[in-house]
């Protein structure tokens, strides 16, 4: 099976970082989001990837091939204008080809056990499987509509009426099939193959009870670093045997002196730390350098910009 992992978007909810990182390689505990994916396709025996790429897409390009992914097939479909999540998929109809594919969204972090869920959409015998996850954000974040064990609506565009506590993942088992609802042109999978296959064959969900965040607001990048790390750390042995690198808090590659006071914080490869620095509950994107005598609470930081988390 091959996997098609969604990289193209600007990352605009998490500007002002992504003004100068693409927001696939923007680190979660030192290993950019994308790769969290890409060990888990291939913790799952999925070799063949398909990545679309547009807002810095050369940056991205360069950092995958520049990266050693021993195992890892990965060709690129760069879109020289955005076409959404649909029309980014459509563009793929020749390299996916005519079997079951796996979708992916690059901006999260989570340890969705795909093997289950290509076995689970096995046995639904529908076009299309997505994974669900249950949170009582559902309402704000967008419920899905569910019915006899199939989805039927998404934040009650097709005026169902139904409402439940769970979200789309960013994740699923589509099936060629889904090809006939996509266009070429922008648009989104959602009101186009999604919709196409809950009226043509019906789409089935997989639940999903463990790690599952967006990382694509400020906040909730934050929260992945910080308040998740440990849940985040207990997958640090299997990422390293699969890819080759694994999370970690401190870069051993940035500068620290060694009279700075650091807790509950990331520090990305390069940072340069001062004499006499207090860091606290804060995220240093790679390259940051903080001067002596200075404090850092509550923070997100890149070389460019600091935005302070409310």
């Amino acid at each position: 099976m091959k996997a098609f992992v969604l990289a193209a978007g600007f990352g605009s909810r998490l500007r002002p970082l992504t003004d100068h990182i693409p927001k696939p390689l923007i680190p979660v505990l030192n290993i950019p989001s994308l790769f969290y994916i890409f060990f888990l396709l291939k913790q799952a025996g999925i070799r063949e990837i398909i990545c679309n790429i547009h807002h810095h897409a050369s940056a991205i390009r360069h950092f995958i091939e520049s990266s050693d992914l021993h195992g890892l097939d990965i060709t690129f479909s760069e879109e020289h204008e955005i076409l959404g999540t649909g029309g980014g998929l459509k563009q793929c109809e020749h390299l996916l080809g005519a079997d079951d594919f796996l979708l992916v969204n690059s901006d999260i972090i989570t340890d969705i056990n795909f093997t289950a869920l290509i076995k689970h959409h096995q046995m639904s015998d529908r076009p299309g499987t997505l994974t669900l996850y249950e949170t009582p954000e559902a309402a704000a974040i967008g419920h899905i509509g569910v019915e006899n064990g199939l989805i039927r609506d998404f934040r009650n565009m097709r005026n169902t009426g139904l409402i439940s506590s769970f979200i789309y993942t960013g994740t699923a088992i589509l099936s060629p099939e889904i090809f006939r609802f996509l266009r070429k042109e922008f648009s989104g999978i959602v009101d186009t193959g999604f919709t196409g296959l809950i009226d043509n064959g019906g789409l089935a969900y997989f639940r999903h009870e463990g790690l599952w965040m967006d990382i694509g607001t400020i906040p909730n990048y934050w929260q992945a670093n910080l308040d998740r790390s440990s849940i985040i750390a207990g997958m640090a042995g299997n990422m390293n045997l699969a890819i080759g690198m694994q999370p970690h808090p401190i870069s051993p590659e940035a500068v620290i002196s060694p009279d700075a006071v650091i807790s509950g914080s990331v520090i990305g490869r390069g940072c340069r730390i001062g004499k006499q620095c207090t860091i606290r509950d804060s995220v240093l994107l790679p390259g940051v350098e903080v001067k002596p005598g200075s404090t850092i609470i509550n923070t997100v930081v890149d070389p460019f910009n600091t935005t302070v988390i409310e």
